[in-house]
């Protein structure tokens, strides 16, 4: 992951995914404890989310562009950090998260092995991604996606060090509109009228068919690591 300006342009846009941002924090709040590094920051719209239910000890932000990092919003026992994982290579974590991040870094295996060198023994990493490469779209590019995964591409990213306690998809009714898209609309980008649109009346119905469908599913791929040793 390199210091450099980030490209999107959808982090405010995003920002209106309430929902969404809180069917994610209900998942991974459990392993929120501990110090925890929240890797790929941005703007730090989700940081008050997961912090808000959260026990942690300390937060740190860790963002590569100095502008965004400069947006992100202080919360209790927090700090935010301009760089990358090797900026932190000195310290532990209880927790690290890549929140839609991961598909931005061109050699992932890579930045997954430094990120679980960073956890204590026990401690947890927390992976967020779009899902399905057929999903791949002009947006996906145009804000710097080197691709969206499945499963097994997840699977094969992760260090060797690292148990899986859980990976599952999200969001199967955003993945039919995500369909209909890429087939009938071709939109480059969503306008903030749309992400309100599928996080009120989208994501809600997905928390159900998530469910039905064994989380075999959705837009989305979330999975969750333990270290061992």
């Amino acid at each position: 992951m390199n210091t450099d300006s980030y490209i999107g342009t959808e982090l405010e846009v995003f920002a209106h995914a309430h929902n969404w941002k809180e069917y994610v924090r209900r998942k991974i709040n459990p392993y929120l404890k501990g110090d925890v590094l929240e890797v790929g920051a941005g703007i730090g719209t989700n940081t008050p989310v997961y912090t808000a239910k959260a026990t942690y000890e300390t937060w740190t932000c860790l963002e590569p562009d100095a502008c965004l990092a400069a947006q992100i919003p202080i919360v209790p026992r927090s700090e935010r950090i301009v760089g990358t994982v090797q900026s932190v290579a000195d310290r532990r974590f209880q927790a690290l998260m890549y929140l839609d991040v991961v598909e931005h870094i061109e050699d992932d295996a890579a930045e997954l092995k430094l990120a679980s060198d960073l956890l204590k023994p026990g401690g947890h990493l927390i992976i967020l991604v779009p899902a399905h490469q057929w999903l791949y779209t002009p947006f996906d590019k145009a804000i710097g996606h080197f691709r969206r995964y499945s499963r097994e591409t997840l699977l094969a990213a992760a260090p060797p060090n690292l148990q899986l306690l859980s990976i599952e998809y999200l969001d199967s009714v955003g993945m039919l509109a995500s369909m209909a898209n890429k087939l009938l609309l071709r939109s480059a980008k969503p306008t903030v009228k749309q992400i309100q649109m599928w996080d009120r009346m989208l994501v809600p119905p997905s928390k159900i068919m998530d469910v039905l469908t064994a989380h075999r599913l959705g837009k989305s791929l979330l999975a969750i690591w333990r270290r061992l040793k």
